[in-house]
């Protein structure tokens, strides 16, 4: 069986039978569990530090309106995931089977779901701002750290979760919850307008633009999210295939957890597998 069936085989013998979202091809359950909660800390405290300075220079109002815009909707995302993330793969480390495997089925394709916004989100984020909206620099030092923090490390994020953990290639029926999220969110910007009278974005304003030019971003937009997913898609395909079929390198599991011939079965090359 080609390796990137193996590698999808989660859909097939049940939900992420070999622990995919849990583990790692080079680091620990232990240590892949302690990054991904550090990343969370640092995603909660740059969030609510914002608050913090928002509530101590009179911009109270920009942390309510923080809600309309797509980059901290995101945001948040990257933190809730990075926090679940950790103690799915805290719990399977400890165990040696994660919280997850125990969860309803619909919560755990919830959770691959997910890990497709988290792996596919930043990027847009960072190219739509930094293309788009990023135009004569910052006017301070916090500025510039909660603008690099929202709009660069958020791809960090992104990329961190693409190289490191064993995921799968990403499923294409995943493609259909990004679009329906855009197009969600989309929603929301003009009900903000609506209800707060400010566009979140300014190339969504039919004040100042076409509707025709409008309709063009946001097109645009869905075409960058789903040449984007693609990317990602063979990134990890490409992953996947260097880690597994040329180094082989099957990953390091819990010590708790009885690796068995089964597993080459499942996608998990019976050579250079550790236990930790």
């Amino acid at each position: 069986m080609p390796f990137w069936k193996k590698a999808s085989s989660s859909h097939e013998e049940g939900f992420d039978p070999t622990y995919r979202y849990e583990t790692s091809w080079l680091l620990s359950p232990g240590l892949l569990s302690a990054i991904r909660a550090l990343l969370s800390l640092y995603a909660f405290t740059t969030i609510f530090f914002i608050f913090g300075w928002n509530g101590t220079h009179n911009l109270a109002e920009d942390s309510r309106q923080s809600f309309s815009y797509f980059t901290n909707l995101t945001y948040w995302g990257l933190a809730f995931y990075t926090a679940v993330s950790a103690l799915h793969t805290c719990s399977y480390w400890r165990t040696g089977k994660p919280l997850l495997a125990r969860w309803p089925r619909f919560l755990q394709i919830a959770h691959g779901a997910f890990y497709s916004t988290v792996v596919v989100y930043p990027w847009i984020v960072t190219a739509v701002y930094w293309g788009l909206i990023f135009s004569n620099g910052f006017p301070t030092k916090f500025a510039t750290w909660s603008n690099a923090s929202k709009h660069g490390s958020n791809s960090a994020y992104a990329l961190f979760e693409i190289i490191f953990p064993r995921t799968a290639p990403l499923p294409f029926l995943y493609l259909v919850p990004i679009i329906i999220i855009l197009a969600l969110y989309l929603a929301l910007a003009y009900l903000t307008f609506e209800t707060e009278g400010f566009y979140v974005y300014d190339f969504l304003d039919t004040r100042t633009n076409s509707s025709g030019k409008v309709g063009a971003y946001i097109v645009g937009i869905l075409v960058v999210a789903i040449v984007i997913f693609l990317i990602v898609r063979y990134l990890i395909m490409l992953r996947v295939w260097i880690t597994e079929k040329k180094l082989g390198m099957g990953g390091k599991f819990s010590r708790h957890r009885r690796v068995t011939d089964d597993d080459e079965g499942k996608g998990i090359p019976m050579h250079n597998v550790t236990a930790e």
